[in-house]
């Protein structure tokens, strides 16, 4: 084994390497370094005023910069920085590290930040066990959980702290970093290139955690390379760079990362997909047809290549909804239902979770009865409105409350339904330029059956045959 190789062989990883020690390395998280925000007034506020210092519980999917963000802070404000898991560490830790804490702030005027991973899996009383060291300011608590703190952290501590909302990385921030993991000496320093194709599959299977980005991006520099990466350049006869030497050229020393060395890393086949481009348009197209044509299989398979390609799955969520209304309507009134109960559960729960309800709502709504029937009703109706196929509002159905309402002649005549023993009497509701015009034409598809035999017979009620 080459010296080179052991960049990739038993070494700490390239995403923790990369780890921002100051927070204007941080990519993303705009929203929340704005100057004199909370994060930035931590960094820089100085190690001995803990007085000033607030504790945060910091909320978002993984690989968002929930540790970077604490020991960013920690380096730029020189406060001692001390981590421990959720996973690993009971009450007893954390009163240790709470009478440390006390002990440093007295004997030396060093306050500490105290960083809690997985907040959410320590039980009421082992969060309880940080109240006294966060309310008299032994400690600077900065907890991580991807979970909703609302649920998963008890009252007092919430009181006690300020709720960050960290959010997915977008496709520029993962560029960037991505970038410079490539050129920084703690990174791959230009020791590879990276093709433009293979730096955007990397953005699009990231989906805005950016440790998976720089995991795929270590595995497949030591795929390109063949477990061995060379000098950035050959030495030309001088000793100097050879600047002609060509990345691209199978026979350069520098290795050139291509996307096919990115689906061999991560062991998986790069969609062509482009979230702003023909692919986006083209497969949600296809999936929202298969699902009114009735084919689940199709519809699943279209749902599986945008959820591998990074879709946002509330864009999923939303057109399932539209389709519950536009193609399946009163056939199935229980399809909308569906939808929006797989669109909020994506919102609550999250990706990869998330792809089962919208596997259900998917299925559900490819198996079920159609109709627009709706759908048409409403867009002929707009057709009247707009081409000024509209009259006054019928004098017995105008608001008779206000004052002066029933001189005018508003309620006159006006017959209340639920006096008639069916529910129904026979009185114009539409104007009379639009007396006799049907918009709603059910099919005989599903539910709608029975709503079509129903309307037939209410229809004749209202015209008072």
């Amino acid at each position: 084994m080459t010296s080179s190789s052991a960049l990739f062989q038993g070494q700490t990883p390239l995403a923790v390497r990369m780890r921002p020690v100051s927070l204007d390395e941080v990519a993303g998280q705009g929203h929340l370094l704005r100057p004199g925000s909370p994060l930035v007034t931590l960094a820089t506020t100085d190690s001995s005023a803990s007085g000033s210092a607030v504790s945060v519980i910091l909320w978002g999917p993984p690989g968002t910069g929930k540790t970077t963000l604490a020991q960013a802070i920690a380096r730029s404000s020189g406060r001692r920085f001390v981590e421990l898991s959720a996973i690993t560490a009971g009450v007893k830790d954390v009163r240790e590290v709470m009478q440390e804490a006390l002990t440093q702030r007295d004997l030396y005027g060093q306050s500490t930040i105290l960083f809690l991973d997985e907040i959410h899996r320590f039980t009421k009383a082992q969060q309880d066990a940080l109240l006294p060291g966060v309310e008299n300011g032994w400690v600077v608590l900065i907890a991580a959980t991807t979970e909703n703190p609302s649920f998963s952290v008890i009252s007092p501590l919430l009181s006690r702290s300020l709720l960050l909302t960290l959010r997915p990385l977008g496709d520029d921030d993962l560029g960037a970093l991505i970038d410079r993991a490539v050129r920084d000496p703690r990174g791959l320093a230009d020791r590879v290139v990276l093709d433009d194709e293979a730096r955007a599959a990397l953005v699009r299977l990231a989906s805005g955690d950016a440790r998976r980005a720089l995991t795929a991006l270590e595995a497949a520099a030591s795929v390109a390379g063949d477990g061995d990466i060379a000098p950035a350049a050959p030495l030309d006869d001088d000793g100097g760079d050879d600047e002609d030497a060509d990345p691209s050229d199978p026979g350069s020393a520098t290795p050139h990362i291509t996307a096919d060395h990115i689906a061999q890393a991560v062991d998986r086949a790069l969609l062509r997909y482009d979230r702003q481009g023909d692919e986006h348009y083209d497969v949600i197209s296809a999936f929202i047809k298969s699902v009114r044509g009735s084919d689940p299989d199709a519809a699943i398979h279209y749902l599986a290549r945008m959820i591998e390609a990074g879709e946002d799955p509330r864009f999923i969520a939303r057109r399932l909804v539209i389709s519950a209304a536009e193609d399946i309507g009163m056939a199935d009134p229980q399809a909308l239902q569906i939808a929006v109960a797989a669109a909020d559960a994506v919102a609550f729960i999250g990706m990869p979770e998330g792809r089962i309800p919208l596997a259900e709502a998917t299925v559900y709504l490819a198996t079920t009865a159609k109709s627009n029937a709706a759908y048409n009703a409403i867009n002929a109706a707009i057709a009247d409105v707009r081409a000024g196929g509209f009259g006054r509002v019928p004098m017995h159905l105008r608001d008779a409350h206000y004052p002066g309402a029933k001189r005018l002649g508003h309620g006159k005549g006006y017959k209340y339904a639920h006096d008639s023993e069916i529910g129904i009497v026979a009185q114009q509701y539409l104007p009379d330029e639009l007396r006799g015009r049907r918009y709603y034409e059910p099919t005989t598809h599903g539910a709608e059956r029975d709503v079509s035999v129903r309307l037939e017979k209410i229809r004749r009620i209202l015209d008072g045959t």
